[in-house]
């Protein structure tokens, strides 16, 4: 397929590093004067975590830097610029006119309600318009939450998944829009509490990284929440375990810390975070794709990949 990128940044570059590796053709368009620089430099640093030859990428990577001629021929258009509601609008407001008229307009937003983005569209358009919101690292993470605004069609959602599949993705559609979606108020939620353990001495920030990698991390990887205390109620399930553990768990709930991110709160955070870790980003971002391709692989040989029924997970577990 013919894919257009708007926006080079992290996010767009990771994903068109991933769409070149499925075999897409790829077309990157951003005003940056260093648009070619920057998409080379992207996907040479994250062709590796693929196993690709990045010179093998690129010759499926083109940069154009005028918006409208970049999406004149795309069969999916996925945006991914600043979280600014009135640069959306208007940058969908061009896209719609330039693109083809049957060309899926996704936005990786990581908040926006696509009916606000929508807003002012013509209905044709804002029926082609949806969130596609990935989990950063797009070229490793599998999920894509899909989002539908209040005149997205059923034909936009069925080919965007079918799109987002073909890349290896896990598209997940909600069943409404709620702002940050789902995987990202999950994240605030465990951040929240991670800052207020920090922040009143508990621990520190590369303890509480520990507690997690050593704990919910692995346990998350394999079953999510609901899969997880479903078997921590033992042979009753989660119904068991809300009966039983549920009115402490509640209790705790009330406990949760609430802090503000103020001046002085940023800077302990920052100052701890980088004294355990370092500055050195592209060292810390090849070692965090090393580690979660093991990750994925392992899923994988256990066949935990996407959706997974009880009659397949019975079946991997009497393997």
């Amino acid at each position: 397929m013919r894919i257009t990128e708007v926006g080079a940044g992290t996010i767009g570059v990771s994903w068109t590093t991933l769409l070149a590796f499925h075999g897409h053709d790829v077309t990157v368009t951003d005003p940056r004067k260093d648009l070619a620089e920057a998409v080379a430099t992207g996907v040479r640093q994250f062709a590796p975590s693929l196993r690709a030859d990045p010179d093998a990428l690129l010759a499926r990577v083109r940069c154009e830097p005028d918006l409208e001629t970049a999406v004149a021929d795309a069969e999916i258009v996925q945006e991914q610029g600043p979280e600014d509601l009135d640069l959306k609008r208007s940058l969908f407001a061009r896209i719609g006119a330039a693109a083809p008229a049957t060309t899926p307009l996704l936005t990786s937003t990581s908040g926006l309600m696509p009916t606000d983005i929508a807003r002012d569209l013509d209905d044709a358009v804002a029926a082609r318009l949806l969130v596609a919101h990935p989990f950063n690292p797009p070229h490793l993470l599998p999920l894509v939450e899909i989002v539908a605004g209040d005149r997205t069609s059923r034909a936009s959602l069925d080919v965007a998944a079918e799109f987002l599949r073909s890349a290896g993705k896990d598209p997940v559609e909600l069943h409404r829009e709620v702002s940050g979606f789902v995987a990202n108020r999950l994240q605030s939620a465990l951040f929240r509490e991670a800052v207020s353990l920090v922040r009143d001495g508990v621990v520190s920030p590369a303890e509480l990284d520990r507690v997690v990698t050593g704990s919910l991390g692995p346990r998350w990887a394999t079953g999510g929440p609901f899969l997880s205390f479903h078997l921590g109620g033992g042979p009753g399930g989660l119904r068991h375990m809300l009966e039983h553990l549920g009115p402490g768990m509640a209790r705790r709930w009330a406990d949760l810390g609430n802090p503000s991110l103020d001046a002085g709160t940023v800077d302990a955070l920052s100052s701890a975070t980088e004294q355990a870790y370092g500055d050195d980003y592209a060292a810390l971002t090849t070692a965090r794709d090393r580690a979660e391709t093991a990750v994925l692989s392992a899923r994988q040989a256990a066949g935990i990949a996407g959706e997974q029924t009880a009659e397949q997970m019975n079946s991997e577990a009497t393997r």
